[in-house]
């Protein structure tokens, strides 16, 4: 499953995976892995060996003879963050067998965030090179400090947060975008574009914490990703005319919308009517003015 695994994530990220055939025995496999590449002309190869949660000697073992086989440039040590201390025992054992030069640490989005970090980098001394975020390919990112640390306090992390908008956005169909908000023209067309826009970014949940005072905002709101299916889903099934002119939609177009999207009439309506909130906070906002009643968590998600 571990192969076949890696076999999907090489093919989706475009990446040459190593085809090990009947060898078993770690060692072996790294070896000729290597050989390949440089025989390909492959200027980095990423050997990734078996993950454990507990550390054996058997295990210890295998890895000295590969790094001593292989000569690996660099060593790092993948570590889960919801482990928290223990985490940061078994990355000390193999940084103290193996030696490692940095760590990645996995599920940064969950609640238990950073302090799996701050126990890790104390006890082997070596720094966290990386984080995943999410369980997308494009929830992995470097790993800074001090971010972090704002994240832990609530404090927000406006820097990633641009770095990810500066990713996900066009600047030419931003501008456009803005004309039409303030002339009341933004449709559905715009706003399937901006959940797009949003998705690529990465979960919601993940961008609201990096939004400073967005914890004790949002505090007990949870944001599902998946509504964002469900919406675009609605979005999809209504014709060209019914995007541009959401006012048009009566009760006989909304049941032929739920339908085809396979949602609920009460779904549509919700939608239409958040939709139709939306714009007139968006006018509002465009005018520098903020909607009396404005609630972000109706808007985001639902509280727990």
């Amino acid at each position: 499953a571990a192969i076949e695994q890696l076999n999907i994530l090489g093919r989706d990220l475009e990446i040459d995976v190593f085809q090990a055939g009947d060898e078993k025995n770690p060692v072996e496999i790294c070896k000729k892995a290597v050989r390949q590449a440089e025989r390909d002309v492959k200027g980095i190869v990423i050997l990734d060996t078996a993950g454990r949660q507990q550390v054996d000697e058997e295990l210890m073992q295998e890895l000295r003879q590969i790094r001593d086989a292989v000569e690996p440039h660099e060593t790092l040590f993948v570590a889960d963050s919801m482990m928290g201390q223990q985490a940061a025992e078994v990355a000390k054992t193999f940084h103290d067998a193996v030696g490692i030069d940095g760590v990645v640490l996995t599920k940064m989005d969950g609640d238990a965030r950073g302090g799996a970090a701050l126990s890790i980098k104390s006890v082997t001394g070596k720094p966290i090179k990386f984080i995943g975020t999410g369980e997308k390919l494009d929830a992995f990112e470097t790993f800074h400090p001090d971010r972090i640390v704002s994240r832990m306090l609530d404090m927000g992390d406006v820097l990633s947060f641009i770095d990810k908008a500066k990713e996900a956005y066009d600047l030419e169909q931003s501008k456009k975008l803005q004309k039409k908000i303030k002339k009341n023209q933004f449709d559905f067309n715009d706003f399937r574009e901006q959940l797009q826009q949003i998705k690529k970014m990465g979960s919601m949940q993940d961008m609201l914490s990096m939004i400073p005072g967005a914890g004790k905002l949002l505090k007990g709101v949870k944001v599902d990703d998946k509504q964002f299916v469900r919406v675009e889903a609605i979005i999809d099934s209504m014709t060209p005319y019914e995007r541009e002119n959401h006012q048009m939609i009566n009760g006989s177009r909304k049941k032929r919308i739920a339908q085809g999207s396979g949602t609920q009439i009460n779904e549509v309506n919700r939608l239409l009517k958040q939709f139709a909130q939306m714009r007139k906070m968006m006018k509002k906002f465009s005018s520098g003015r903020m909607p009396p009643g404005f609630n972000l968590g109706s808007m985001l998600g639902r509280r727990g």
